[in-house]
């Protein structure tokens, strides 16, 4: 094995490495609410632009490393659009009651 693909392994495996937390967080959370769905969305773009030229190479650390980009970035546009959609009824907490007085326990009527 030459010394550029080596580096480009060791690369590839850092930056994949460097990326777990995140996206490990998010998908443990599905709290997205700190990253920008245009922001996120853009990187989705880019990255399947990019895999036009990063697949027509040959085989080689770069596939690793775009292929855990493409993986990732999709997992968050999922999570963000997920969070942005508004919740169902029924998906709600707590749908269809009445908030309750902490003191007495008994419904609120507004």
């Amino acid at each position: 094995m030459d010394v550029p693909v080596l580096a480009g392994m060791v690369a590839a495996v850092v930056f994949a490495t460097a990326n777990l937390p995140m996206v490990w967080k998010a998908i443990r959370t599905h709290d997205v609410g700190s990253y920008s769905l245009g922001s996120i969305v853009m990187i989705n773009a880019a990255n399947v632009v990019y895999s036009v030229y990063v697949f027509s190479l040959p085989v080689g650390p770069i596939w690793l490393l775009h292929s855990f980009y493409l993986v990732a970035s999709a997992i968050m546009l999922v999570l963000c659009v997920r969070q942005l959609r508004p919740r169902g009824r029924d998906e709600a907490p707590g749908a269809g009651t009445a908030p309750r007085s902490r003191a007495s326990g008994a419904a609120i009527s507004g």
